[in-house]
């Protein structure tokens, strides 16, 4: 199992996270920066974390 860790310093508000997996991830609506709403489950959850991780522009994703 994986598990995420989100870095609002480093976000820049793309959303490719929320486009990607919205059941994992949203973007505050005061400033537009990456919500972790809860880590993944394994299977179908963890592809598309992996995919939102390695989707980001900024690298404010990472993996552990």
């Amino acid at each position: 199992m994986i598990e995420i860790h989100a870095d609002r310093d480093a976000c820049v508000g793309a959303g490719q996270c929320a486009v990607t997996a919205p059941e994992l991830f949203d973007q505050n609506e005061d400033d537009g920066l990456v919500v972790l709403l809860r880590q993944p489950a394994q299977g179908e959850e963890e592809a598309a974390a992996r995919k939102a991780v390695s989707l980001c522009p900024a690298r404010a994703l990472l993996e552990r």
